[in-house]
């Protein structure tokens, strides 16, 4: 049977996708895991790989279009199968497409074969826009010869001039825009209240620098272990780790913390998903390969979904303390900033203690303030004492 290549959600409250560019074209041979579109969606902006190896076909949906999620936008054909016309698969995908679909060339004419598109990557894509740089100009790298940032950089291209205050705009991608219209539905949608309380981080940083000797941790952040710590809650909480749909509370399917990932287009939230139960030595691995991965522009449809809750952190940028916008249509996100030496008042003296600020964003049809302040209360108490969590 022809394998159906399907418009994905990536959220429960996604209804529409939006296929930016098609990686191969029909009648092109494709690998199975091979990069085969790059779709936007109300979350974020990732690839689709290919379901099966053979030949690419019955391509409904082209460039630009946006169409329903579960749509079946292409099929994979193994050898010798023939793919059923589009017309008789998905009526309503043509009469969506219809419109912005090329008009047919007259039948005398000869067929037009499209012009194929060179392979690259979403970051090398951005880059050569920016730097200016042809695609089709360069040797790839990448797998099946595609283009890597790393090949658009040793190009050697400058990058165009920033534009000037009251001259032409900004470039803005589809990236940045996703998440302008996301965050301002979500500001403008979901009621927000702010919780903040500033914690002893002693002991956090006590178990970080334990961790980080044992062979193989180095790179354990204090994400991972905000994420770790966050988990936990969460599991105590069940009701933040749940969201607002059609005027009822719904459980999340699992703890899955989102890790908020600034990236060259814009921001992103991959997902380490039922981080509750992942050792600290698997969720920092995880937190590694997804943040490389939405850096790269690899992220799979797959890495983005199903996130309960998110925690953003700028304390590597020496901020203090921020209240971020929630990530509907999850119940709340945590800002962390940085941790500071203060004095604080101990025991009747004033000692210097490592301070770390935690503001806490909630949905408030989801989590009213007596409980978000529990929620909080037990999150601070699992970072000033963490011992029960430590492994």
């Amino acid at each position: 049977m022809p394998s159906d290549v399907i418009m994905p959600a990536l959220g429960m409250a996604q209804e529409t996708g939006k296929v930016l560019r098609w990686f191969k074209q029909a009648g092109e041979a494709v690998a199975k895991g091979e990069a085969l579109l790059e779709i936007e969606t109300d979350k974020v902006t990732v690839e689709i790989e290919s379901p099966a190896g053979g030949t690419l076909a019955a391509v409904s949906v082209p460039e630009g279009a946006e169409v329903p999620v579960g749509t079946v936008i292409a099929v994979v054909l193994a050898e010798g199968e023939v793919a059923a016309p589009v017309a008789d698969r998905e009526p309503e995908v043509v009469r969506e497409v219809a419109a912005p679909a090329a008009a047919p060339a007259p039948a005398a004419a000869a067929p037009v074969s499209p012009p194929r598109r060179r392979l690259a990557s979403p970051k090398a894509r951005r880059l050569a826009e920016a730097r200016g740089v042809d695609l089709a100009a360069l040797a790839g790298s990448g797998p099946n010869g595609a283009v890597t940032a790393k090949d658009v950089e040793a190009a050697g291209a400058p990058a165009r001039p920033q534009a000037a205050t009251g001259g032409d705009s900004f470039e803005v991608g589809s990236l940045w825009r996703v998440m302008a219209d996301r965050t301002t539905r979500a500001w403008q949608e979901v009621p927000h209240f702010f919780l903040s309380r500033d914690v002893d981080a002693s002991r956090l940083e006590s178990w970080r620098e334990a961790v980080r000797r044992r062979p193989g941790a180095e790179r354990v952040s204090h994400t991972d272990l905000l994420v770790k710590l966050c988990a936990e809650a969460l599991r105590r909480h069940p009701r933040v780790n749940a969201s607002w749909r059609d005027g009822a509370i719904v459980p999340g399917p699992g703890v899955n913390v989102g890790i908020a990932v600034a990236t060259d287009g814009g921001l992103v939230v991959p997902v380490v998903h039922h981080a509750d139960t992942l050792e600290l030595a698997a969720l920092s691995a995880r937190r590694v390969e997804i943040a490389e991965a939405a850096r790269a522009g690899r992220l799979r449809p797959e890495d983005v979904q199903g996130g309960t809750f998110t925690v953003s952190n700028l304390g590597m940028y020496g901020v203090d303390a921020f209240q971020a916008i929630v990530n509907a249509p999850q119940a709340a996100i945590l800002a962390v900033g940085r941790i500071v030496d203060r004095p604080v008042a101990l025991g009747g003296e004033v000692v210097i203690r490592p301070v770390l600020t935690l503001s806490i964003s909630f949905d408030h049809r989801v989590v009213d303030g007596a409980r978000g302040a529990e929620f909080l209360d037990t999150l601070a108490g699992l970072i000033e004492e963490p011992a029960g969590l430590v492994r």
